[in-house]
């Protein structure tokens, strides 16, 4: 496991059906969140597969944007699926960006602050290579409180297996998921005309098989706990959760909604401004 996330990385297909088929959607309400420009160079931190990037290259016409992944096999899908010669994929960690200062007009990252053990460090990396006057934007999602799929998982598996309690816990307290904790990030980091506020998209499953085809996978939390399990703990969960999913009807396609924590920025035009006053631990982190 890489020192500076917790996600469990391995393949980058198993990625696109976890969470590549919903950040791509999420991307577009983040991306008219944080109001585009043109002509700009644009940092996207802890890039996955290319979601975000993707979207940003099919609304400006002369943006550059480089990514940032730890998870090589994320940026190698990346960069054989995204072609536009705007776009440039790395191998990097979000707590130590491979960029100078005073590099980006924007530093933006969806999806992966959660994941960070020590978001405050990334974010002083996302101010430290971003341009006077810049803009830094997150989103997260709101694990706790509006993430029904995922919690639907982890009740159940708590409700049948003490040991997933941990997996449970660590789930929905991810540093920066909670109400009011990005926007005090930004605030600490010395950030002016801080904004938060929440983005829902709509997660569609065609059936059940759907549904849990993720959790055979190898990339995720929620995978990560189920590839620990015995065999026949395993068809215990598959089944209990099977039943959550139908809920007293026939199989078939179920939607979920899906709310995201999102906060924007901007870094101060006068060099030296006050940065990231508060501790660590004070997010959980």
């Amino acid at each position: 496991m890489c020192a500076s996330s917790t996600f469990a990385a391995a393949d980058a297909a198993g990625y696109e059906i976890q969470m590549g088929r919903w950040s791509r959607r999420l991307a577009i309400e983040f991306a008219a969140f944080v109001e585009l420009g043109d002509g700009e160079r644009i940092l996207d931190v802890g890039c996955g597969t290319g979601s975000l990037a993707s979207v940003i290259v099919s609304v400006t016409t002369t943006s550059t944007i480089d990514g940032v992944d730890l998870a090589a096999p994320y940026i190698d899908h990346a960069t054989r699926t995204h072609r536009d010669p705007r776009l440039h994929f790395k191998v990097g960690d979000a707590c130590a960006l491979p960029f100078a200062n005073c590099s980006f007009d924007r530093v933006l990252s969806l999806l992966a602050l959660h994941f960070v053990p020590k978001p405050m460090e990334s974010l002083a990396e996302m101010r430290r290579v971003a341009r006077p006057a810049a803009l830094l934007a997150a989103a997260v999602w709101d694990l706790r409180g509006g993430f029904p799929a995922g919690r639907m998982f982890f009740d159940t598996a708590a409700a049948i297996d003490p040991a997933a309690d941990a997996y449970r816990a660590r789930q929905l307290t991810r540093p920066l998921t909670r109400p009011g904790e990005l926007a005090e990030a930004w605030r600490s980091a010395g950030l002016l005309d801080v904004v938060e506020t929440m983005l829902a998209i709509r997660m569609e499953y065609s059936c059940f098989d759907d549904y849990w085809s993720p959790y055979d996978g190898l990339d995720g939390p929620a995978a990560e706990y189920v590839a620990k399990l015995a065999a026949e703990t395993r068809a215990v969960l598959k089944e209990a959760v099977r039943r959550a999913y139908l809920d007293g009807d026939q199989d078939g396609p179920r939607s979920f909604v899906a709310v995201a924590w999102a906060v924007k920025g901007r870094v101060p035009e006068i060099p030296g401004a006050p940065s990231l006053r508060l501790r660590q631990e004070d997010l959980g982190g």
